[in-house]
């Protein structure tokens, strides 16, 4: 799996009308992020996966929601795969282990809120 490339530019984002799925581009062979708000309290990152791509099982300290912007995702959670598509949400618990794979290329709004 070629990791991920990451793109900023939160700053030029503030006080406009945007499509968030028009925010990262699909790129063969690898997941493509974007961090729109980065602030103490929690993030917002727009990704765009390549059919095939993911990301590893790993746990966050905090709850995290993944919105499917594009496409269908297999987001695992505890050991349970969800099928997740376009318009969808789901809540991925704080300290649950938590994969994601793309069947499809797909893209995602994951906002985390600390706490």
């Amino acid at each position: 799996m070629k990791h991920e490339a990451r793109e900023t530019g939160g700053d030029n984002l503030i006080a406009k009308a945007l499509k968030l799925a028009e925010l990262v581009d699909y790129q063969a062979g690898s997941v493509v992020s974007r961090e729109v708000i980065n602030k103490k309290t929690g993030t917002v990152t727009i990704f765009a996966f390549d059919k095939g791509q993911g990301l590893s099982e790993h746990t966050a300290p905090f709850d995290a929601m993944v919105y499917i912007l594009d496409g269908e995702a297999e987001v695992t959670i505890s050991g349970k795969v969800h099928r997740v598509k376009d318009g969808e949400m789901i809540i991925m618990p704080a300290n649950q282990p938590h994969a994601l794979k793309a069947p499809t290329t797909f893209k995602m709004a994951l906002v985390m809120i600390r706490s």
